[in-house]
C-alpha cells in the first residue's frame, strides 16, 4: 500500500472509530509506530483535524467528515457477498438496515461499476438446509441492548417446551450449529445461559442497565463450549 492510500485509510478508520491507538494503526497498516506518528503529522498538515487523548488514542475532531468515497470493484463485490449472507442468516430487522447501507455504497459508485455490481449480485446464491430456522425479528433489538449494556426481558421456550420469563444481561450473539444464540447473564438463574434466538417467544428492551459489571467476554464463553473443529 502506498502512502497516499495509507493516509486515506487512516482517515477512514479514524472516522469509523471513536478512538484508535497508534499501536492499532501500526498493526492495521503493517507499519511501525514511528511511521504512524509521521502519518498523523502529515494528515494535520493537510488540514485534517486529528487530535489525541492520553490512554485512549487518536480521534477526528467532531464535525469533520470525509466526502463520499468510491469503492474498488473487489470491495463492492465483498459487500454484495455480505448482503447475501445477511439476507440468509439474519432476520428482517437486520436485512432492512444492511440493504439501506448497501444502497448508500452503490450511490458512491460510478454507473459502470453499479452495472457490474448488479450482474454480480444475480450470480450469488446461498442455500441452507430445509430444517434451518431463522430467528424472529429480534437481532436488531438484541444488538442495541448489547451496545447499550441494557437488560432485556424475554419469554423463552426451552427444548422441552417449557416457557419462562427471563431478565437477561446480554454479553454477545453467536452463530453456530446453524442457529443464532444469545449468550447472557440470566438474572433469574444467576448464571450465564445460552439461549437459541429462534426459541424466544417475546422480547422487550428495557431501560435498566446491567447489574453485573465483570461479565465474561463472549470469546471466553464460546471457548468453553468446546465446539467441534471443522477443517
Amino acid at each position: 500500500m502506498n502512502r497516499i492510500d495509507r493516509l486515506f485509510g487512516i482517515t477512514t478508520l479514524l472516522q469509523a472509530k471513536k478512538y484508535v491507538l497508534a499501536e492499532q494503526l501500526a498493526e492495521q497498516f503493517g507499519i511501525s509506530v514511528r511511521t504512524v506518528y509521521r502519518d498523523i503529522k502529515a494528515l494535520g498538515e493537510q488540514g485534517i483535524p486529528v487530535s489525541f487523548e492520553p490512554h485512549k488514542g487518536y480521534f477526528l475532531v467532531q464535525g469533520y467528515f470525509l466526502p463520499p468515497v468510491s469503492f474498488t470493484p473487489e470491495e463492492a463485490n465483498a459487500m454484495v457477498l455480505l448482503e447475501t449472507i445477511a439476507g440468509t442468516l439474519a432476520d428482517a430487522s437486520i436485512q432492512a438496515q444492511y440493504t439501506a447501507a448497501l444502497t448508500k455504497v452503490k450511490a458512491a459508485l460510478r454507473e459502470r461499476e453499479r452495472d457490474r455490481l448488479e450482474q454480480f449480485t444475480s450470480r450469488i446464491k446461498m442455500h441452507l438446509p430445509e430444517y434451518f430456522r431463522g430467528p424472529a425479528d429480534y437481532l436488531a433489538t438484541l444488538q442495541s441492548a448489547l451496545a447499550d449494556r441494557r437488560v432485556i426481558e424475554m419469554e423463552y421456550c426451552d427444548k422441552s417446551g417449557q416457557s419462562s420469563r427471563r431478565p437477561v444481561e446480554p454479553i454477545g450473539l453467536a452463530f453456530y450449529n446453524l442457529a443464532w444464540h444469545l449468550i447472557g447473564w440470566c438474572q433469574l438463574r444467576e448464571d450465564y445461559r445460552d439461549f437459541k434466538v429462534a426459541r424466544i417467544r417475546q422480547l422487550t428492551a428495557t431501560t435498566r442497565l446491567f447489574t453485573k459489571t465483570d461479565h465474561l467476554l463472549l470469546t471466553e464463553y464460546i471457548a468453553g463450549l468446546n465446539l467441534p473443529y471443522v477443517p
